[in-house]
């Protein structure tokens, strides 16, 4: 009797016989769906693959290798625009109607406060930017120009601002 009980037992058991055998089996079982996972990852990143819009290969080179700034040539020589000229071709967007809170041309309670502190400090504003304004540095008009502007603005409102001249070299009127 006691051969058939020993059949029936093995009959019963798995292909585990030891603890050792488990625990690699344990471990078996999680490692190798992390580098399964790992490997078809690897596999999925590594295709040479464009990048989207990237259909014109020799069109996406020159993007990637481009250079950073560009050099615009104007002329140096240029007349330099008064203060109603620059008004009209940059200010008068937001300023005739007072856009974005900006004070209104020829409104002497809006201006007050600001023509108190002086016309340098309205150039730098206007050349930096303040409040929803942004910097006017740099566009197309110079720095004479804008302070003009800000000149010319100013003294519709009441003020007593001098044009600023452009400086010797600049001159050219």
């Amino acid at each position: 009797m006691s051969d058939n009980s020993h059949d029936q037992h093995e009959a019963h058991t798995g292909p585990v016989k030891t603890p050792k055998q488990m625990l690699l089996l344990s471990l078996a079982s999680f490692i190798i769906p992390v580098f399964i996972i790992i490997g078809l990852v690897f596999y999925v990143t590594s295709a040479n693959k464009e990048a989207p819009g990237a259909s014109d290969a020799e069109r996406a080179v020159a993007e990637r290798i481009q250079k950073i700034g560009t050099v615009e040539v104007r002329d140096a020589n240029r007349p330099l625009k008064s203060g109603e000229e620059v008004y009209k071709a940059q200010c008068s967007a937001c300023h005739a109607t007072g856009a974005a809170g900006a004070p209104k041309f020829g409104d002497a309670g809006a201006w007050g406060a600001r023509i108190k502190q002086g016309l340098a400090t309205l150039t730098t504003s206007a050349l930096k930017g303040k409040g929803a304004m942004g910097a006017q540095g740099g566009g197309d008009f110079n720095d004479v120009e804008i302070s003009r502007a800000a000149a010319y603005m100013a003294n519709n409102a009441g003020a007593k601002f001098e044009e600023p001249k452009a400086p010797a070299a600049e001159e050219k009127k």
